[in-house]
């Protein structure tokens, strides 16, 4: 009989969006960006498909490496990159959590730290959100080795005012790691921090704004003691010569991105006000996606006819969570049909 490590018997693994295919769905459910990427990601894609496959990436990923603080005005000595921003998240745990070792993080909030946390063994201590999800004042009264704010928070899109998270910085002995994969949809960033503390990690990733979750592109920022520090523990190659070379013409037409995102901050605003007219409770998003609910009224049966209908948006079957939808903001044709069905479900 095969063993596996016990803490592995036990824990349940990260459970990912549905990812049905067709050309009649609508696909609300895994906050992808529904615009195509910059045009010249997809000519440096193509002129990737040369022999030089054949050849290990830049370990480092270097050329991203180096586009990246200059896009983002830092030393490339601060930058790190990832496949994806969970590949970022395992190195901070594979570098700074042990056997009971405590992570703080308020909740809900992205699953995947969860089991992350899990998987090295250490505990997870979290501190419930309120109602409106603005930031627990408690968070400041625990201790930890890292403490991760997710900044628009998942699943409700809510945004923390970087001030209040830098008073959580000051005189804390563990690591704030700022989860951003949503951040070119809200109005700051928390980047600044990174100058001004050592224990501040940044995550962007380039799924979202930059349409290229299909990539796997991650970025950290840090001071460079902490960067080397989780540079020890990431794979070997970690990012591929194909993500390598599209991150860096991504981050080179960086208005594409900017236009993209104004459309969907656009769309968003229509479909929120769309689901207040079909009574349901919209809280102020600053992501690509609306966290919509109705207190007490389950919305799994919701989501199955959805999904019977083509369009996919995703539910959480947890007591806090059960009432409410996690809705991507589509295109404006995906986001007139979905309300559609909902006022015909009606």
């Amino acid at each position: 009989m095969i063993k596996v490590r016990p803490v592995v018997e036990r824990m349940h693994g990260y459970v990912p969006g549905e990812q049905l295919r067709g050309a009649s769905v609508v696909k609300l459910n895994t906050n992808e960006n529904p615009y195509p990427p910059a045009p010249g990601v997809l000519a440096a894609v193509a002129a990737c498909a040369s022999e030089e496959l054949r050849r290990y990436p830049d370990p480092m990923a270097t050329p991203l490496r180096d586009a990246a603080a200059r896009v983002y005005d830092v030393t490339p000595e601060r930058v790190l990159v990832g496949n994806g921003s969970d590949d970022l998240l395992t190195m901070v745990m594979r570098t700074l959590v042990g056997g009971d070792d405590v992570v703080v993080y308020p909740e809900p909030t992205y699953s995947l730290y969860d089991m992350l946390v899990t998987i090295q063994e250490g505990r997870s201590l979290t501190i419930p959100f309120p109602a409106d999800f603005t930031l627990p004042p408690a968070l400041a009264d625990t201790t930890g080795r890292v403490l991760i704010v997710c900044n628009p928070n998942s699943p409700s899109g809510t945004f923390t005012p970087v001030d209040v998270i830098e008073t959580l910085v000051r005189g804390r002995d563990g690591v704030v790691v700022v989860d951003e994969a949503y951040v070119d949809f809200a109005p700051a960033s928390a980047l600044p921090l990174v100058a001004r503390y050592d224990n501040v990690l940044v995550l962007r990733t380039l799924s979202k704004s930059f349409s290229l979750a299909g990539m796997r592109i991650g970025l950290a920022f840090g001071q460079p003691a902490l960067i080397a520090a989780l540079a020890k523990v990431k794979d070997s190659y970690n990012v591929s010569r194909v993500a390598i070379a599209a991150g860096v013409a991504a981050l080179d037409d960086y208005a594409w991105m900017e236009r993209n995102v104004a459309r969907i901050v656009a769309t968003r605003a229509r479909l929120a006000a769309g689901l207040r007219a079909l009574d349901y409770e919209v809280l102020p998003s600053a992501a690509n996606f609306v966290f919509a609910r109705r207190r007490g009224d389950d919305q799994a049966p919701v989501q199955a006819a959805l999904r019977a209908r083509g369009v996919l948006v995703r539910h959480f079957a947890t007591p806090r969570l059960a009432d409410a939808l996690r809705i991507t903001v589509g295109t404006d044709d995906e986001i007139d049909r979905l309300l559609a069905e909902l006022r015909a479900l009606r």
